[in-house]
């Protein structure tokens, strides 16, 4: 239970959410999750003690909300006189634990309704012929109807195709 260890599970916490580049400061919300997720709060020590104990003048100053690793050893020992166990007993439970757990994020669902829509063996009538039998699009091959005045680049509508230039102007 060296610095060192301690050390790195504050740093774990407090990268969690923040990506690699995380400075090592604790806010208030990562110090509540290190003791929820290590399931170290019990019906005498709740997240309100944390929370209280967080902002203490001896924790951290009134207009910081952020703590450093100094600050954080020093408001674990005032969970620990809390709890009313030693310091280095709590610094062991942090130790051992594991980092900080991503609970209830959110997993890509499957929908159903993307599947049937994008199924394209229930496609009909001219949908239903751009595709192979695999289902994989045909391309331009799958659409038998061209305009040959819109793929010349005629809007389709145009009597004077191939005109242009052709009468002389006074």
């Amino acid at each position: 239970m060296s610095d060192s260890e301690l050390g790195e599970v504050f740093k774990s916490f407090c990268a969690f959410g923040a990506g690699k580049d995380a400075m090592p400061l604790m806010d208030n919300a990562k110090f509540g999750k290190l003791f929820r997720d290590l399931k170290i709060y019990t019906k005498k020590f709740t997240q309100t003690d944390t929370d209280i104990i967080f902002n203490r003048p001896e924790v951290k100053s009134k207009t910081e909300r952020k703590i450093n690793f100094k600050q954080f050893k020093k408001a674990l020992q005032l969970c620990a006189e809390k709890m009313g166990v030693p310091s280095d007993t709590l610094i062991a439970k942090i130790t051992a634990g594991k980092g900080p757990v991503a609970v209830g994020a959110t997993k890509a669902v499957k929908a159903g309704a993307v599947d049937r829509l994008t199924d394209t063996s229930k496609y009909t009538g001219s949908h239903k012929e751009r595709f192979d039998e695999s289902g994989k699009g045909k391309g331009l091959e799958g659409r038998h109807n061209f305009d040959d005045k819109a793929s010349s680049g005629y809007v389709g509508g145009y009597k004077g195709k191939d005109t242009y230039g052709s009468e002389e102007r006074f």
